[in-house]
């Protein structure tokens, strides 16, 4: 395990994965039981979320400034901690788009990608609660293989959506509207596949 001096890191960067994973959550309640009336407060509760996020970021880059000595290179530290922060980021965006774009159904397709997405929090979140240990888990490579297999997913259920959208939809601002939503829960998963990238690097850097 990572010495006890280097553990506020680890802990930071698992912490925020769960601000991930509770947004995401907060985005699959908000698809799975639509209502239209409640988007402005579920907009809110996912704001507050992503507040909290970034103030946990904040708190590891005002550690980092006066750290002397890191468990791993301060460059990896801030890529992991801002990779971890878009997926949050991400997640907040595809709410917004669906507030400011007035949605008042959701269509199928969004709640199967809003499935993925929560597979892929999930999966991060084991990822970095086993990153302390990466010079000699057995899991770690498991975890990133299952990442960029779900992201691959989005990437597919995406094109599917995309093809649904312009054979199925006649009314061209619910294209546009969908269109971007579609872009941005897509854009979760990859944000996902990025924190997995940032792991496997500080792997192959320091094993």
């Amino acid at each position: 395990m990572a010495k006890k001096q280097d553990s506020f890191y680890y802990e930071n960067f698992s912490a925020c994965a769960g601000y991930a994973c509770q947004a995401a959550h907060y985005l699959e309640d908000a698809l799975k039981n639509f209502d239209p009336e409640r988007l402005h407060s579920m907009l809110d509760k996912l704001h507050e979320v992503e507040h909290a996020a970034d103030e946990k970021k904040h708190e590891l880059s005002h550690v980092l400034a006066r750290a002397f000595i890191t468990p791993i290179e301060r460059e990896d530290i801030i890529l992991l901690s801002q990779s971890i922060d878009e997926v949050t980021d991400k997640i907040e965006d595809v709410m917004l788009r669906l507030y400011c774009n007035n949605i008042r159904t959701i269509r199928p397709d969004a709640i199967e990608l809003g499935a993925v997405l929560i597979r892929c929090c999930e999966e991060m979140g084991k990822l970095l609660e086993e990153f302390p240990d990466f010079r000699r888990s057995k899991k770690l490579q498991e975890y990133i293989i299952h990442i960029n297999t779900m992201e691959e997913q989005a990437d597919k259920l995406f094109i599917e959506s995309m093809r649904q959208l312009h054979t199925t939809c006649s009314d061209p601002l619910l294209v546009i509207s969908w269109r971007e939503i579609y872009l941005y829960l897509e854009k979760c998963a990859d944000a996902c596949e990025h924190v997995a990238d940032a792991v496997e690097s500080v792997i192959m850097k320091n094993t």
